[in-house]
Parts: C-alpha cells; sequence; structure tokens
C-alpha cells in the first residue's frame, strides 16, 4: 500500500507591514517508488534529513521529488537528492536529461497509484500528486490550497493567486477526487461533501 506522510507541515503567519513569515510543507510518499513533494526552504535541509533518517530512508532511497510550483520554500533542498528524477512544474529531468510531458493534456503516471496533473492558478504550472493512498485518496497540491482555512475563507488563497479564476477551477477539480489534501502552508486535512459544499473535518 502507499502511505503519504506529511514530513514537516509548512505554514504562513502574517506580521504585518506586507511582511509574512511563511515555509512550505514536505511530503513523504512510500511506496514502489519513493517521492519527496516539495523540499521546503533551504533552512530545512536538517529537517529534511533528520525525517527521513527516522523512516529508514537515505536521499539516495527517493525515486522523484516533485516541486507543485517554484517558489524558494518548495523547492529549497532539490540538490540533497542527486539521484532523482525531478518534476519541478512541467519540467521532467534526471541529471541533464530532460524528458517533454504536455500536463495539460494528460497527468504523468509515476507509477500505479501515484500520477502528477496540471493544477494551474496559484501559478500558471502550478502541479499536485494525486495518490490513491492506503487512507483514500490524497491530494499533495502545493499553494491550491494553502491550509484547511483557505475553504472558509477565500482571501487566503486568492492574495496569492496568479490567476484567481484559474486557480478556483483547479481547486473544484481536486476537491472532486480527494479525500484528503495536503496544502503548501498546513497539516493535512479530511474532505467532507455537505449541502454546503466542500469543508475541511
Amino acid at each position: 500500500m502507499i502511505e503519504v506522510k506529511v514530513l514537516k507541515p509548512g505554514y504562513a503567519i502574517d506580521v504585518g507591514n506586507n511582511r509574512m513569515r511563511a515555509d512550505g510543507t514536505i511530503t513523504l510518499i512510500r511506496g514502489p517508488r519513493n517521492l519527496i513533494v516539495d523540499t521546503g526552504s533551504p533552512h530545512d535541509r536538517e529537517v529534511i534529513l533528520e525525517c527521513l533518517t527516522r523512516e529508514g530512508l537515505g536521499v539516495d532511497d527517493i525515486d522523484y521529488v516533485v516541486c507543485t510550483h517554484g517558489h524558494c520554500d518548495h523547492i529549497g533542498n532539490n540538490n540533497l537528492f542527486q539521484e532523482a528524477v525531478f518534476i519541478v512544474c512541467h519540467d521532467i529531468s534526471r541529471g541533464d536529461l530532460y524528458t517533454l510531458h504536455d500536463f495539460t493534456a494528460r497527468p504523468y503516471v509515476v507509477d500505479e497509484g501515484i500520477s502528477v496533473i496540471a493544477t494551474p492558478g496559484h501559478t500558471a504550472q502550478d502541479v499536485s500528486v494525486i495518490v490513491r493512498a492506503s487512507i483514500g485518496t490524497v491530494a499533495v497540491v502545493g499553494d491550491l490550497f494553502e491550509s484547511k482555512d483557505d475553504l472558509g475563507d477565500e482571501s487566503l488563497w486568492r492574495r496569492c493567486s496568479e490567476n484567481q479564476a484559474t486557480q478556483y477551477k483547479s481547486r473544484q477539480r481536486v476537491l472532486q477526487v480527494a479525500d484528503y489534501i495536503v496544502p503548501g502552508h498546513g497539516p493535512m486535512f479530511a474532505v467532507v461533501l455537505g449541502g454546503g459544499g466542500h469543508r475541511a473535518r
């Protein structure tokens, strides 16, 4: 079975004067292929190494690194994973070899039960990882969802969106398939459908 584990939940805290303290969520997907989704900020290096050690893994045990988008709090430790295949936005590479894939036309299948889909809006080339995990369908989405709180307060995601209309559509697409969402700046949350629409549990 495929397991999704948040190694470090991200956060975003408004500190005033147009400033914010923020760091991206770092997620491990364990299965026939091991993935890290988003590698945090550069100061998260030791956190990643310690978390992998607790999981009985080293950096060379990671087969894929997926970065949901190119902001610095999501790509800060990519260089730890020298042997991995990288999917960063719509780029796929291993070493200096790049593979072309049209994410807007079809998902990129990493393995059975793990695919990477285009979820634009926060940036034009955002991607999310959809996992058929032991607990249900988990979507690891980067900043498509800032945290579970942005289901109730849309300003939390709209303020950093490059294209709000597109991001709204991407969010709705994910909400239709996901049992759980791992957002870019908070812990994983469950998605439930009710008369009032989608909400966190």
